[in-house]
């Protein structure tokens, strides 16, 4: 049960806390939102250990508010979007920075260049993998308790009225295994033995968050990213600009995790879990790209060489002017406007064709 004063001095807290910077008369839809992932929804975990997968510098961040933050866009990232959708104040903190009673509001987990598999990603250099994520997330709960003065049956019931959003798997292709020179897995695993061994893995890591008490998760699919600008610059296929070995790799993954999806809905937990087809919502984007607003889906706006995707985004590089009707921000990561579109779609969309069961503002209402 909720204890009503507790939640209470919680919100009313929340409201009255001046760091906010994004003012709003809603009430958040829910109690907090725990982000878990990678650079597509990281904003700032990385930014303080040694790895190249790195986004705090100019120009990250020239549409951003606050500046350069370490989010691997030009402005706000999907999950930035959908707190605010949510109702939240402000962006959810990163968890390499947030400390005391912001955590009631939630935590960004979510680490540049990290993925399923422990050593996705090395080859970029540190990084807090899935698996280091939940041990960050079991550490929350238990700094979480003494704000519910040991009540566990209150802490239960924000957890469960919490969302968790987790979105892990693309590392697991472009940074080991497709990087065939650094990494084994390729040969060691066929493309569908690989998205077995995945899901494996992952709904160890999903079972491990439900038993911590999350009871509204948020996975997402992988998205296109055999289409990417940093594809596009290396491939030259036949019949299709993009590489659709990687295309349809992820495929595979895909299927499994929304069928992962269908089984933890039936399990013993309660819980109810949303699979986000980011593949179909990805290629929505750029099948419709002039619907909207966009004229480069092929190329970054920040980058260089083929495509902008030989080399990301540099230090100080002057990006494109109109990052509005660009697809992708750099070699790997969409814009804001592709961002914003995104966030929207998994929030309402009734069709099940981008969010399924359920959209977010539906599991949110629960």
């Amino acid at each position: 049960m909720w204890n009503p004063m507790l939640v209470c001095c919680v919100f009313m807290w929340l409201t009255a806390n001046k760091a906010y910077s994004q003012p709003s008369n809603q009430a958040p839809q829910v109690p907090a939102l725990f982000i878990f992932g990678d650079s597509l929804v990281d904003n700032g975990n990385n930014n303080g250990i040694l790895s190249l997968a790195r986004a705090n510098y100019m120009p990250y961040g020239i549409d951003f508010p606050q500046g350069t933050t370490g989010r691997f866009t030009n402005g706000r990232t999907f999950v930035d979007v959908l707190a605010q959708l949510l109702g939240f104040p402000n962006y959810i903190p990163p968890y390499a920075r947030a400390r005391g009673q912001a955590l009631l509001r939630g935590a960004n987990y979510a680490s540049g260049a990290s993925g399923i598999r422990d050593e996705t990603g090395n080859n970029l250099g540190d990084h807090m993998s899935m698996n280091q994520q939940v041990d960050s997330f079991a550490t929350t709960v238990q700094q979480l308790r003494r704000y519910f003065r040991g009540d566990e049956n209150a802490l239960a019931a924000y957890l469960s009225k919490s969302i968790f959003y987790c979105g892990l798997g693309s590392n697991d292709y472009l940074n080991n295994y497709f990087m065939r020179d650094y990494y084994s897995t390729s040969t060691q695993y066929t493309p569908k033995a690989y998205a077995d061994s995945l899901i494996q893995d992952y709904s160890r890591q999903l079972t491990a968050l439900s038993n911590l008490g999350a009871r509204k998760v948020i996975v997402t699919a992988v998205g296109q990213i055999g289409c990417i600008p940093y594809q596009l610059a290396r491939y030259n296929g036949k019949g299709s600009k993009c590489n659709e070995e990687i295309n349809n790799a992820i495929i595979l993954f895909n299927s499994n995790l929304r069928y992962l999806v269908d089984r933890f809905n039936k399990g013993q937990f309660g819980a109810k879990f949303v699979y986000l087809d980011s593949y179909q919502s990805s290629q929505d984007l750029a099948r419709n790209a002039k619907t909207y607003g966009f004229e480069v889906v092929d190329t970054g706006c920040c980058g260089v060489g083929k495509n902008n995707g030989q080399i990301t985004c540099l230090p100080l590089q002057t990006p494109c002017d109109n990052r509005r009707k660009y697809l992708f921000w750099d070699a790997f990561h969409p814009t804001e406007a592709a961002n914003i579109l995104l966030a929207k779609k998994a929030y309402t969309d009734k069709s099940k064709l981008f969010a399924y069961p359920i959209n977010i503002q539906q599991l949110a209402m629960l």
